[in-house]
């Protein structure tokens, strides 16, 4: 069976990104990764993109198998996305997308 990738870009406005920054690394990614849901996470920051606005990231999150994903959604996606929110207001904007490894 594939892995699955559960994928976050934030495009993180300037005023806040040293600070969201590190609430990401210290905090949220640590706090997803004990729902159980996810084997592995990864963060990254974009290059060659249009900072004008701000710098954007991408948080990666490695599952086993879709239903693991559906569990966080079920579960958990909710109140991690209203404590960010709560947190950091409009001074971030997030897409989500949900993909699958293919063989090589």
């Amino acid at each position: 069976m594939s892995k699955v990738i559960y994928n976050v870009t934030i495009k993180v406005n300037h005023i806040i990104a040293a600070d969201w920054r590190q609430w990401m690394l210290q905090e949220h990614i640590p706090m997803l990764m004990k729902t159980g849901c996810f084997m592995d996470a990864a963060f990254y920051r974009l290059l060659e993109q249009d900072d004008t606005d701000g710098p954007t990231f991408c948080a990666q999150y490695f599952c086993a198998q879709k239903s693991d994903y559906e569990r966080y959604l079920n579960d958990f996606a909710a109140n991690m996305r209203a404590e960010t929110q709560k947190l950091w207001g409009n001074n971030l904007v997030a897409f989500r997308s949900i993909m699958e490894e293919q063989s090589l």
